[in-house]
């Protein structure tokens, strides 16, 4: 199977790395980049803990003068990649959900850390997910500190949009709404909706799934969980029925 990934890097260089290793072609086109925003190193004082609900937060806490502050706070990550990648820069209490920023909710409303508050939400400057709205209802306190802007590509690359055009990519990988709704919104603008229409759309979520809109493709494909070993075992299943191996 030829899959498009459209993850920014590093991230989309691990991925395909995954990918190949299991049999597949892959083509790399990332539809956003990642811009750090300035974190003050007195941004977590006072804080009872940290949340972080992608990597490329932590990637960003990492680079600023606040990280030794925040490595002194538990922290509650998305999901298990998040929460790798929150022990090797040196949380030592890592709570790691299940994959979906809503799921936090019932996550940190259930732990005693979270009722001392506040907490520091390390988030990008557009949120999936309210997730300071939601703790709020159940009395929790949370800051939303912005680490990173996901700047969007204005155009596929060449080699991508003709690779789309004769049909040679199989299925892309979409890991985000944004990412989803990205996608969507240049396929429609470089006239590649028909044929994009023809790709499965491998989906982390319903949520991401929904993004997608007015492209309708023929088939989308959701993860059972919102996690990458998900994804890879949605591919995995979907290539095998293609393949009939």
């Amino acid at each position: 199977m030829h899959v498009l990934i459209t993850r920014p890097e590093p991230d989309a260089a691990e991925l395909k790395a995954e990918l190949k290793a299991r049999g597949h072609e892959v083509t790399v086109e990332p539809l956003f980049r990642i811009e750090p925003v300035p974190i003050d190193a007195e941004a977590f004082d006072g804080a009872r803990a940290v949340i972080a609900t992608s990597r490329n937060g932590l990637r960003a806490l990492a680079a600023s003068g606040a990280l030794p502050a925040a490595l002194k706070l538990p922290i509650f990550t998305v999901g298990p990649a998040t929460a790798e990648l929150a022990r090797e820069l040196g949380f030592q209490r890592v709570i790691a959900g299940a994959g979906a920023a809503r799921d936090l909710v019932a996550l940190i409303t259930a732990d005693a850390t979270a009722a001392a508050g506040p907490l520091i939400h390390v988030a990008g400057e557009t949120l999936a997910f309210d997730l300071a709205a939601a703790l709020a209802r159940n009395d929790i306190k949370v800051r939303t500190l912005t680490a990173y802007r996901a700047v969007s590509a204005p155009s596929f690359s060449a080699p991508t949009a003709q690779k789309i055009a004769q049909g040679t990519i199989d299925a892309v990988l979409l890991m985000s709404p944004r990412t989803a709704s990205i996608f969507a919104q240049l396929a429609d603008t470089a006239g590649l909706k028909e044929s994009a229409r023809r790709l499965t759309c491998f989906c982390l979520s319903q949520g991401v799934a929904a993004e997608l809109g007015n492209l309708a493709p023929a088939r989308i494909v959701v993860a059972s969980e919102p996690n990458l070993p998900a994804m890879l075992a949605a591919i995995a299943r979907v290539a095998t029925q293609s393949t009939g191996v």
